[in-house]
């Protein structure tokens, strides 16, 4: 077996471990639904319905889920429960296909893109820093060199977790006083990372939930100062959700969708949850791609999300 066959198995075995609570759950869900039946009729719809809004993947996409099974059934005349989790595993795999919710391959960066200005956003405990720092070095690990930005000048020692990160890591933090205009902080930042020849440059922010026009008027001006350096950055908005919250990382996500160009997810603690299933609901609502998925407490334990793996994984295929 070669290197790349190795690290394939590691990933999907990390995959797997990472969803062992969801699959457990989602199982026995199933299980339950179809108990006593041969073919799947109004009644297995009907608790499959219940399935899948008790496992967080969220009232419409679990309508849009159930449409697509009843119009499945309907063409092909017979199909048996035995066949159920196949039938299920192929059609939430179309539907997220058919969103065009395509993430991306691996950890790497445009080539005309560089530095590639990733702004991190998101409230407080959601595993934000940390996905920075495993990020950086997934990054790193790719071959990339690799900067990042304390804009979190309101909360204590945010900076100080950032820069542990950074150590760990072995890359560069740009950090400014406790109080510090953010801007300011990511403005310095774009600019190492681009008077070093740096190939990513992931920029902290306040993990605070504002209203509306004050979060949407300092993530514009944070913008607004990086474009000074580099005109088209950032790059990336991503937007970090703790999977572990359910139908509260929906409503955070609405709320920071509407705060904010958000143009990428990562979803993060699906290992300690049973709440998985909200990754295909908020892959399918906000037709934004889903980039990241926080599998464990290991720096290779956030993965790029394919949908089609995440998807075969939590059925079991």
């Amino acid at each position: 077996m070669g290197l790349f066959d190795i690290f394939n198995r590691k990933k999907k075995e990390t995959l797997d471990q990472g969803l062992e609570k969801t699959k457990q759950g989602v199982f026995a869900k199933i299980a339950h639904a179809v108990a006593g039946k041969s073919t799947i009729d109004d009644d297995v719809l009907d608790n499959l319905e219940e399935v899948f809004i008790t496992s967080d993947v969220g009232v419409d996409t679990t309508l849009k889920i159930i449409d697509r099974i009843q119009k499945r059934v309907a063409k092909d005349k017979y199909v048996g429960t035995a066949e159920l989790n196949d039938l299920l595993c192929d059609e939430i795999t179309q539907m997220l296909a058919d969103n065009n919710n395509v993430g991306m391959e691996d950890f790497t960066v445009p080539d005309d893109k560089k530095p590639y200005v990733i702004m991190v956003v998101g409230v407080n405990g959601v595993g934000k820093t940390t996905t920075i720092g495993k990020l950086a070095y997934q990054f790193k690990q790719a071959g990339n060199k690799v900067v990042l930005g304390a804009a979190d000048t309101y909360r204590a020692a945010a900076d100080e977790q950032l820069e542990i990160w950074g150590q760990r890591v072995d890359v560069p933090v740009i950090k400014h006083k406790m109080g510090t205009d953010p801007a300011s902080v990511a403005f310095d930042a774009v600019s190492s990372a681009k008077a070093q020849g740096a190939d990513v440059v992931i920029i902290d922010t306040a993990g605070r939930l504002h209203n509306n026009v004050g979060l949407m008027r300092e993530l514009t001006k944070i913008k607004d100062v990086m474009r000074k350096v580099l005109p088209d950055a950032p790059h990336e908005v991503l937007l970090v959700l703790d999977g572990s919250t359910g139908q509260n990382a929906f409503e955070q996500a609405k709320q920071f969708v509407a705060a904010t160009e958000v143009n990428a997810l990562a979803i993060t603690k699906l290992d300690g949850t049973a709440k998985g299933g909200v990754v295909i609901g908020i892959s399918d609502q906000f037709q934004i791609p889903v980039k990241y998925i926080g599998l464990g407490e290991g720096m290779d334990h956030l993965q790029v999300f394919h949908r089609e793996e995440f998807v075969r994984s939590l059925f079991g295929k």
